[in-house]
């Protein structure tokens, strides 16, 4: 039986938050769309006249789709080349969903949905329902068909998991742009000790090229040796602008509520770093610049007002 306009309009309705979720889920934008697409099929082909809470019904459908997918994900991942990171998502993009608490903007920053990756898939189910979108444990427990006490026990599990010793700052857009800033020259101007003072001495740098764009495979360790790549990553280059397919022009920016540079050529974004900033320093720098992982963030760059570059690279 043929979707009455009404059911198709509840089931939009819900779409940005069921995009939120799987993307917090996935850490994939494309694989959230496609799971949220396979919810809108099962609830085409539902009963919705008997489904008494839609909104329930919609997460728990998504919820289980995205648990599947995470144990095929999972495998797909240890053959991965290089370093695995998560898709970013720029400012403005609905997909980041909910950020009204410290909680809900955690929960979708780069760090947190890269140490995510530790946890099992009902672990971060769990993170995810509740952390970021403040589900009750009763609620959590009848999506995953467990007990609300064992939901208790494993978001508690969880947050234990996620959290790496590291007291992150809270950054508005403006302080954000102000760090990045910074955080460019100090890199533009050749020099390690610029660097070095920004970074904390435990500074770690991982890149993900996905085995189509060169990035090191193990992570640089320590303030020094996070200073000295960076120093030669912004150093001109001939064979840098063949890869990137021209000079980079690099924005001050926000991605999943991070401080982050932008590198975008002929409208297309060809990287981004996001830095992971503590009292202490810039604690983490995760540049994603595998193409695969960047379609997104050049769809949404296409809209948005984002000025002149800062400099450009290369």
């Amino acid at each position: 039986m043929p979707l009455s306009a009404s059911d198709v309009d509840r089931f939009e309705a819900s779409r940005p938050r069921l995009e939120a979720i799987a993307y917090r889920l996935l850490g994939s934008a494309g694989e959230a769309e496609d799971a949220v697409q396979e919810t809108f099929l099962r609830w085409h082909a539902a009963d919705v006249d008997r489904i008494e809470v839609p909104e329930a019904w919609l997460t728990k459908v998504l919820t289980n789709l995205c648990l599947n997918q995470l144990t095929s994900a999972r495998a797909r991942r240890e053959t991965y080349v290089g370093q695995w990171l998560p898709e970013p998502l720029l400012a403005g993009d609905p997909m980041i969903g909910p950020a009204d608490t410290a909680e809900q903007r955690e929960s979708v920053s780069y760090a947190v949905l890269t140490l995510m990756e530790r946890l099992s898939a009902n672990e971060r189910a769990v993170y995810v329902l509740r952390a970021a979108f403040d589900y009750p444990h009763r609620e959590i427990a009848e999506i995953l068909d467990i007990t609300e006490a064992a939901s208790q026990q494993i978001f508690h599990r969880a947050k234990k998991h996620v959290a790496d010793g590291k007291v992150r700052t809270a950054i508005d857009e403006a302080a954000a742009r102000r760090i990045v800033q910074e955080f460019l020259t100090a890199a533009a101007s050749g020099q390690i000790e610029p660097l070095v003072r920004l970074l904390t001495k435990d500074a770690t740098s991982i890149g993900d090229g996905g085995g189509k764009i060169p990035a090191r495979a193990k992570a640089f360790e320590g303030a020094v040796a996070v200073a000295k790549f960076l120093r030669g990553l912004f150093k001109p280059g001939e064979a840098k602008r063949a890869i990137a397919g021209g000079a980079p022009g690099v924005y001050a920016w926000t991605a999943n509520g991070d401080p982050a540079m932008v590198a975008v050529v002929d409208g297309r974004v060809v990287g981004v770093m996001c830095l992971e900033v503590t009292a202490e320093g810039i604690a983490a720098i995760r540049n994603q610049v595998n193409p695969d992982k960047l379609e997104r963030a050049t769809a949404h760059w296409a809209t948005a007002d984002h000025g002149a570059p800062l400099f450009n690279a290369f």
